[in-house]
């Protein structure tokens, strides 16, 4: 009884101190906050941010980026939705994910039996892509958070913090977990009138990582993880010149026009029943979606594979074109429209993660089998390319002029 006083005693202490140190850093956080000036991301202006209580927001004045988010106790919510995270993605690795049966034979897979199909398909690329986005990245986001903010619990500086938050932040634009989550539903949908359909416990549990995942996300503010991890604010580079960034900004959307042709007109996917081939290409998808009824889900794929990436290139081209011709008016439209499509611009891989999804999951032979097709790689192509246009378009050269 008394070992487990003093257990509980040295628990709790522990406990206190922890607490004590964040609320200390927390109170940090707003004086070194007040006095600092932070140069905008976006805009190049020099912003002086002031105290900041939970949830409110520093803008910039002159583009109204959001430069910092503070939330309090933000470590020990981080650190609560990482561990989470981590323990439902194990669960979710660890059983069957769904499972497909019609006319007496059954198939069932998990998340590693869908990056093997397409690898098996001879289609590598797509494999390799699918396991970093929902896999390798965000597990990666994940561990980094816990080596920087447990040894801040305990009121230590982490070690490597700066290259770390860098990496973090890198890699946060490309993490789609969300995304992953959405086209399994839409996949269902499809299917749902040729098959009976399982839901296994590795689904249940993805989907809960993928909710502890956007809150971690939500709550990873980068001003406020350089204050908590005591490195100095990063500094915004300027790019090697203006020529150099419209330039490669044009290369990259030349590439995503031209392929987005082949992404369109050759078959995503081919469906083989009883050994007839029925190719679909990404509209044809929708009309099929459209006249089964499944009225939402064609209207997502139809916006998400369609309008959006022809949307997400015009607003480009049209950006990159005025910055060229320097032009000066309407600076604030420009930059909520690059904004739009940095937001929107992930969102457009749902198409290909459905067809991943049908291809590891319908493989019954002879009855019923389905395959990718050419325009599944060109459309993951334009996906990419599109982001990172977006990337290399600089947004300070909006604001050349002043």
């Amino acid at each position: 009884m008394r070992d487990y006083l003093s257990t509980l005693e040295r628990f709790l202490v522990t406990y206190r101190y922890c607490k004590l140190n964040v609320s200390r850093m927390d109170e940090s956080i707003k004086i070194t906050t007040a006095c600092q000036q932070v140069q905008c991301h976006e805009c190049g202006y020099l912003v002086e941010v002031p105290p900041l209580v939970h949830r409110q927001r520093a803008q910039c004045p002159r583009c109204h980026y959001v430069i910092t988010t503070y939330y309090q106790n933000m470590v020990q919510k981080l650190v609560a939705f990482s561990l989470a995270a981590l323990v439902l993605m194990i669960a979710a690795l660890s059983f069957n994910f769904l499972s497909f049966s019609a006319n007496g034979q059954y198939h069932s897979i998990n998340i590693f039996s869908s990056i093997e199909s397409l690898a098996d398909n001879d289609y590598m690329a797509l494999a390799i892509l699918q396991s970093a986005v929902i896999l390798v990245l965000p597990l990666t986001i994940l561990f980094c958070l816990l080596y920087l903010l447990i040894p801040v619990l305990f009121g230590k500086k982490p070690q490597h913090a700066a290259p770390l938050l860098k990496v973090i932040f890198a890699l946060r634009a490309w993490t789609m977990v969300e995304i992953f989550l959405v086209a399994v539903l839409v996949s269902l949908v499809k299917i749902m009138s040729m098959a009976d359909i399982g839901i296994g416990l590795s689904f249940y549990a993805y989907a809960l990582f993928a909710i502890c995942m956007t809150y971690t996300l939500m709550y990873m503010d980068e001003h406020q993880m350089y204050l908590t991890t005591s490195c100095a604010l990063p500094k915004v580079h300027k790019r090697h010149s203006p020529s150099h960034s419209i330039q490669a900004t044009w290369a990259l959307l030349l590439t995503s026009i031209l392929l987005y042709v082949p992404a369109n007109t050759l078959p995503i996917m081919h469906t083989d029943i009883l050994g007839d081939d029925e190719p679909s290409t990404i509209l044809g998808g929708v009309i099929t979606l459209w006249k089964m009824g499944s009225y939402p889900i064609a209207a997502i794929i139809f916006i998400a594979s369609i309008v959006v990436p022809v949307a997400k290139l015009c607003i480009l081209c049209w950006l990159n074109f005025s910055v060229q011709a320097q032009f000066a008016g309407r600076k604030k439209t420009r930059m909520i429209s690059y904004r739009f499509t940095e937001f929107i611009g992930r969102w457009s891989m749902i198409d290909v993660f459905v067809v991943a999804i049908l291809v590891s999951l319908i493989q019954l032979g002879n009855i019923m089998s389905i395959y990718p097709g050419y325009a599944a790689l060109a459309f993951c192509s334009v996906v990419i390319l599109t982001m990172l246009a977006a990337i290399s378009f600089d947004t300070k050269l909006i604001w050349s002029d002043q």
